[in-house]
């Protein structure tokens, strides 16, 4: 499943189905398929223009991050938080022995920050590697070394490194947590990431209390053209692609028992 779900990705992604097209449109134009080279050329084009210079990508982002609002206060009292890989550059990290942050570093700035104010909590890092290789250290891995340089001691960590998917997370998490008796853990991952991820922690019986961070949009974006920001339209839109496809999938295979939680 984890293979497949990356082969698809690798495919189905909106720059992968333009260049599919395109290459539909030259092959038909050379077997003077008049009517579906135009039809490959024109889809494509229409898939690029929609990705790099419209709103649209930015739109269905928004629509993902405010699934799940963030309470307006920190809690009372804090016993645990669950941290879900997808901040460190794990690739960099592995050859540089460093400590590399790619856009999702909210997520551990954001735990940084809870851990210093609530001292007594402990921090469950779910993330191992995720690339089809599976030669480079996981998130959970990279955490060891940062939290300790903020005076975070290593004795409050909770490390899961196995984790290769959002479901791998939520079950590998069930099994740490109940091994050290922690519950109603703050869910700290991308707004975007939220709804996907709640539905499988609901689906397994775990409880938890998102707490969504790393936002991408400012929550007023309008469909429209967008011609200032084309690289950060197509990455944006990837992204928010690549989410309702698991969204989708994962409710298709019966991982989550809501399509679009909230």
């Amino acid at each position: 499943m984890f293979v497949i779900s990356k082969l698809v990705w690798i495919f189905a992604q909106p720059l992968s189905l333009a260049f599919f097209l395109v290459f539909l449109a030259l092959l038909a134009g050379l077997l003077r398929w008049r009517i579906l080279s135009i039809l490959g050329a024109a889809g494509s084009a229409l898939i690029l223009f929609v990705t790099l210079y419209t709103t649209a990508g930015n739109f269905l982002m928004q629509g993902l991050e405010q699934r799940f609002a963030k309470p307006p206060a920190d809690p009372d009292n804090l016993q645990c938080m669950i941290v879900l890989g997808g901040g460190f550059e794990n690739e960099v990290n592995t050859a540089r022995h460093g400590i590399e942050f790619n856009a999702g570093a909210d997520r551990f700035v954001e735990a940084l920050r809870l851990a210093q104010k609530f001292p007594q909590s402990r921090i469950l890092v779910s993330g191992g590697d995720g690339s089809l290789s599976g030669i480079y250290e996981g998130d959970a891995a990279a955490s060891e070394r940062f939290f300790p340089l903020f005076g975070v001691g290593k004795d409050r960590l909770i490390e899961e490194r196995q984790s290769r998917t959002t479901f791998e997370n939520a079950v590998n998490t069930k099994e740490f947590l109940a091994s050290q008796g922690l519950s109603n853990c703050l869910l700290i991952t991308s707004g975007f990431h939220m709804p996907r991820s709640v539905g499988i922690f609901r689906k397994l019986g775990i409880d938890i209390v998102p707490w969504p961070t790393d936002y991408r949009t400012d929550g007023q974006v309008r469909l429209g053209f967008d011609f200032t920001q084309p690289t950060l339209n197509a990455q944006n839109m990837a992204t928010a692609i690549r989410e309702w496809y698991g969204l989708v999938g994962y409710y298709l295979a019966g991982r989550t028992s809501e399509l679009y939680p909230q």
